[in-house]
C-alpha cells in the first residue's frame, strides 16, 4: 500500500497492518510463537520483534511529549542518532529479553492504542504539514506516527514472515 497521505489513511494502514502482524503471529502455535528465528537476525524471535516495535511506540511519545512542551527531543534517544541504530536496537532488545512474550504482546497492544488514540486527537493538518512544530524539523508528526505505526508494523510482519520459512 502507498504512504499514507491522510489522518484516515494513516489510521486505517495502521491498523490494517497492526491486525496483519497479529492474525500471522496466532497463525502459529505457541511452540512456534516462543520458537527462536534462525541465526543471522538481532530480533532472534517473536518476543523481540514486539517488544522492538512496543519500545518504538514509547520513544515516539517521549519525542512527542518533550517536543510538545516546546523542548527538542533526542530523536531517536538520548546517545544516539540515525547511523547508530544499530547499538539502540540491540540496547532495546537486550532490554526486554526478561519479559514473557504474552508480556510484550500485553505492552505492544497497549502502546499501539494509546499511538492511535494520540494521532486521533489530531487534525489531519497538524499530523501532515511539514514544519507546523519545531521539534519536527522539516518533518511532520505523521512521519514519525508512520515510522511507528504502518510501516513499522509491515517491517515485523516481513521480519516474522522471512524468519518462519
Amino acid at each position: 500500500m502507498a504512504r499514507p497521505k491522510t489522518k484516515e489513511e494513516l489510521l486505517n494502514l495502521s491498523s490494517f497492518n497492526f491486525k496483519k502482524l497479529n492474525n500471522y503471529i496466532d497463525s502459529f502455535s505457541r511452540g512456534e510463537q516462543e520458537k527462536d528465528f534462525p541465526e543471522g537476525t538481532m530480533n532472534r524471535n517473536i518476543r523481540d520483534v514486539l517488544a522492538h516495535l512496543h519500545h518504538w511506540h514509547l520513544m515516539f511519545f517521549e519525542w512527542y511529549t518533550i517536543g510538545m512542551d516546546g523542548k527538542k527531543p533526542h530523536i531517536p534517544a538520548h546517545g544516539y542518532n540515525w547511523r547508530t541504530l544499530p547499538e539502540l536496537n540491540r540496547e532495546i532488545r537486550e532490554d526486554y529479553l526478561s519479559i514473557s512474550l504474552d508480556e510484550v504482546r500485553e505492552r505492544f497492544n497497549g502502546s499501539h492504542q494509546k499511538t492511535m488514540d494520540l494521532i486521533t486527537e489530531h487534525t489531519c493538518e497538524e499530523l501532515f504539514q511539514k514544519k507546523r512544530y519545531a521539534w519536527t524539523g522539516n518533518n511532520a508528526i505523521s512521519a514519525y506516527a508512520i515510522g511507528v505505526l504502518s510501516s513499522h508494523y509491515d517491517w515485523g510482519y516481513k521480519l516474522i514472515k522471512k524468519a518462519k520459512k
